[in-house]
């Protein structure tokens, strides 16, 4: 799962970018998917412009698995309905390291990253359309889906961050 797109890391993170990121591509490509690889490097590459960088400190394959812990959260791999979804020792095992290890990671990079369970920034591309929580929006005080408001108004909620594109425009 080699990267098509390069991403911003800080010459000094480079090795370490490469080195959790290989991690990471080698699991999704056993057991999840390239578009969890692919966040997972975005996630890896954001952690590298931390100053300090977080992953600087502790085991290269305890931040390989954070990564995807904390991807996984985002995306309900836990989940058993879900269609793909692996238990937590699992994800665990596929690091080599305990899943209390992968959870504190991911913690640490939720608060670090400041990613909450809604946020579309870290959910797979393919559940975007899907999720009512990335369309559900307040409004003048009131909980909306924004794809049922006016252009205007969801025009304003991309230029704040509040959703991830305009679904008329995709």
């Amino acid at each position: 799962m080699a990267s098509k797109h390069p991403y911003k890391v800080p010459k000094k993170m480079q090795t370490k970018f490469d080195e959790i990121t290989a991690l990471t591509d080698a699991f999704c490509e056993k057991h999840l998917s390239e578009e969890y690889a692919e966040l997972a490097r975005k996630m890896t590459a954001k952690l590298s412009r931390k100053r300090p960088s977080p992953l600087l400190k502790g085991w290269t394959k305890s931040w390989a698995c954070g990564v995807v812990y904390a991807l996984g959260q985002v995306n309900f791999l836990f989940d058993k309905s879900q269609p793909l979804h692996l238990e937590a020792s699992e994800l665990g095992e596929g690091f080599g390291v305990a899943s209390s290890t992968g959870a504190g990671k991911a913690k640490l990079i939720r608060e670090m990253l400041k990613i909450n369970y809604f946020d579309h920034t870290w959910m797979l591309p393919s559940r975007i359309d899907s999720s009512s929580s990335v369309w559900m929006v307040m409004v003048n005080g009131l909980i909306v889906d924004i794809r049922n408001m006016p252009y205007e108004i969801q025009e304003i909620a991309l230029e704040k961050g509040l959703i991830p594109y305009i679904p008329a425009d995709k």
